[in-house]
């Protein structure tokens, strides 16, 4: 899947057109919409390529306005908000036919010592290797699923909790898996910062759905991201076993919202992810 991560690397290759001005393109694929974390992840991209290379991103937070169309370039707008002696700020508006689809705000920060803490990775969870892949996984409903199932993914999920089967009843609010890049990637910890924002998007509002007896492939439920943010703890490697352990604690008034702590996997709290998603189910 090497050729697939690569695919990646160059879909987060921003062509720089202006002084604070880039363009991204999105992948030959047939989807009604751009992937959030592809818009997220590409805005993050264009905030770093105006920051200095002592500073990495340590939060941010994103709006999805209105769908991205895939067909046509995203060009993204960087204003340089603030550049301190610790801190720098940017906000990057993501535009297609003329009108905002994306918003984000991300800060940077030289790295710093101080206190320490971080709460524990969950105990006796199985290895990765142990578990099926996406394909496996999912292939009984290969023919539903169609070019979704049959298209290489460049990130490596494998889900711990849940069979697909199992979507039929009500399940506990939670769900864990193991992720990663499944490929090598270059070590400059910027775009490691950078597929892990595209990556995270994959699977957290699904977990939205785990309480309803409801599944994301149904035709019947539309689902859409709303707002994400994160926060970046401690290095990591992309391209190394990540483990996400997510959960939901409130669905109300077609909206959802899903927590995820990324965890290294020797132990070590990486990133926070929180994100509220629009769950609109016709019955």
């Amino acid at each position: 899947m090497q050729q697939a991560v690569d695919d990646l690397i160059t879909l987060l290759d921003l062509e720089a057109i202006e002084v604070n001005l880039f363009r991204g393109i999105s992948p030959d694929v047939d989807a009604q919409r751009v992937f959030g974390g592809q818009v997220a992840g590409q805005a993050l991209v264009a905030a770093t390529r105006t920051v200095t290379a002592d500073r990495n991103v340590h939060s941010l937070h994103g709006y999805f306005l209105r769908p991205g169309d895939p067909k046509v370039p995203i060009l993204y707008e960087v204003d340089r908000i603030r550049d301190g002696r610790a801190f720098t700020t940017r906000r990057v508006v993501a535009v297609q036919h003329g009108r905002a689809i994306f918003n984000l705000q991300a800060s940077f920060h030289i790295r710093e010592e101080g206190l320490e803490f971080e709460a524990p990775m969950p105990l006796d969870i199985p290895e990765p290797e142990s578990l099926p892949t996406y394909r496996e996984r999912w292939e009984p409903w290969a023919d539903l699923l169609g070019d979704w199932y049959e298209r290489d993914r460049p990130i490596d999920t494998r889900t711990i909790d849940w069979e697909p089967r199992d979507r039929v009843r009500p399940l506990p609010p939670h769900q864990n898996v193991w992720m990663r890049a499944d490929g090598t990637l270059p070590d400059e910890q910027v775009l490691h910062d950078c597929i892990l924002t595209y990556a995270s998007d994959m699977t957290l509002l699904d977990t939205t759905l785990l309480p309803h007896a409801v599944g994301a492939v149904e035709h019947n439920v539309m689902m859409a991201s709303l707002d994400h943010a994160m926060w970046f703890h401690r290095p990591f490697r992309a391209d190394e076993w990540l483990f996400y352990a997510q959960d939901t604690p409130s669905s109300s008034g077609a909206r959802g919202i899903a927590r995820g702590s990324i965890y290294t996997r020797d132990g070590h709290l990486a990133v926070t992810v929180v994100q509220e998603g629009l769950i609109r189910v016709e019955r």
